[in-house]
């Protein structure tokens, strides 16, 4: 399995190295050549002191010095929170491991849920190095179910200009492990392992442990392997210029879009990927008073082994009738229910979306995909080439126009290319 494994991945990044280039190429950060120990401004690796104001009086005299790179070095280190300027590269050497204190520790603890790593409107920033950053999140997820609480993100940088983040490992957040959000842009994720129980897992389940959650323009994900217990990508509105390739996927919601989507999202190219019980492959969410529109994605090259649903597009993300919720379930007959609204500016729309050389298996029981538009603005121009998804129920096409699957292979238990529709304009080879 492992021989063709390499070979199907190996003919696909063949197949795709041209494409690639065309893509998001963002910017690097460029970091002065200075270096700051915080071992020489009193951090002690002994996994029992408070180490905030050590790491922060490094950071501080980088930013004095105009910039520069912080070093922590080999040992176990307890922090609080730690705020980030401009022109740093944080660098967490290889045998490093970087605690967040515990729950009890933290300053503000769920009163205020401090984010951990934070910056606003910086430029020219790095995370780097081959150590970890511990979230020691169990005790807070409880708190998921808590409206009233608030919890850490550990990587927190909003309207961020020359982003990267490189090789280090994340584990056992609070609550999201990279959130980038705002106007932000070139951003570049590459080599990270991000790790959280799934949010079901019998033991001990994490919630809302988003891995990568990045808005902005000119995004690169690739090289990471992610396993978590919620998002293990996604983006909202104003979004563009984004790609991802060569990552492994295992637990999570998958690749997500949405669900706040106001403002557009566009020009995504996903490739070269592999999800291994994952409960989504592709997923794309958003509701009427969150949407936008959502264009010009190319999914391909995607191997996916047992997951829960290959491919989700849909435009009810809250909706509160019981009839609705369950995506696994809903019939054509119950889709066709669902009443029509008044256009508005936060209407979700879908269009020019491809999925292409993608092989899927699904859970048992699980259907094979899901496109599911609004009466009022019907998903359209989406286009499947070669793929090939093997579940126990039909792939359901509701309230879409111009969907067309090409030489493709949905093998259910209704039989080969037996789509499941309603107010759907659907092409299979042509026919």
């Amino acid at each position: 399995m492992k021989s063709v494994l390499f070979f199907f991945l190996s003919a696909l990044c063949f197949h795709s190295m041209k494409a690639q280039t065309s893509w998001a190429d963002p910017q690097l950060p460029v970091i002065p050549k200075k270096s700051f120990n915080i071992n020489a401004f009193g951090a002690k690796a002994d996994n029992a002191t408070d180490n905030t104001a050590a790491i922060q009086n490094t950071i501080n005299a980088a930013n004095t010095a105009g910039g520069g790179t912080v070093i922590v070095p080999a040992g176990v280190y307890l922090s609080g929170p730690i705020q980030f300027f401009s022109n740093l590269n944080f660098h967490i050497d290889s045998g490093a491991i970087l605690k967040l204190l515990p729950i009890d520790q933290y300053p503000g603890g769920t009163t205020t849920g401090t984010d951990f790593i934070s910056g606003y409107k910086l430029h020219d920033v790095a995370i780097t190095g081959k150590g970890t950053i511990d979230g020691q999140g169990a005790p807070w997820w409880p708190f998921a179910k808590d409206k009233a609480a608030k919890r850490p993100r550990m990587i927190a940088l909003k309207e961020c200009d020359k982003l990267l983040i490189e090789n280090i490992t994340l584990m056992n957040s609070p609550m999201f492990h990279i959130a980038i959000s705002g106007k932000s842009s070139n951003v570049t994720v590459s080599g990270v392992i991000v790790r959280a129980p799934a949010s079901d897992d019998p033991v001990n389940p994490s919630h809302n442990t988003d891995a990568c959650d990045v808005a902005g323009r000119d995004i690169l994900i690739k090289n990471c392997d992610i396993s978590t217990g919620d998002d293990d990508f996604t983006c909202g509105g104003n979004t563009t210029n984004v790609h991802i390739t060569n990552c492994k996927y295992g637990y999570g919601h998958g690749l997500s879009i949405g669900s706040y989507t106001k403002g557009g999202v566009s020009n995504f190219l996903i490739e070269n990927c592999i999800f291994s019980n994952t409960e989504c492959g592709i997923r794309i969410k958003s509701d009427r008073d969150r949407g936008g529109l959502v264009q010009n994605l190319t999914y391909r090259n995607l191997l996916m082994n047992n997951v829960g649903i290959p491919i989700l597009i849909y435009a009810a993300y809250n909706a509160k009738e019981k009839e609705y919720r369950n995506l696994q379930k809903i019939t054509p007959d119950i889709a066709a229910t669902y009443a029509a609204a008044p256009l508005s500016e936060t209407t979700p729309m879908y269009s020019n979306i491809t999925f292409e050389n993608i092989k899927a298996t699904v859970q048992n029981g699980k259907r094979a995909g899901l496109i599911w538009g609004l009466p009022e603005a019907v998903a359209k121009d989406i286009v499947f080439k070669n793929v090939n998804i093997t579940a126990a129920n039909p792939f359901g096409v509701f309230f879409a126009q111009n969907i067309r699957f090409d030489h493709c292979k949905i093998l259910t238990n209704e039989g080969e290319n037996k789509i499941s529709t309603t107010n759907a304009a659907v092409l299979i080879d042509g026919k």
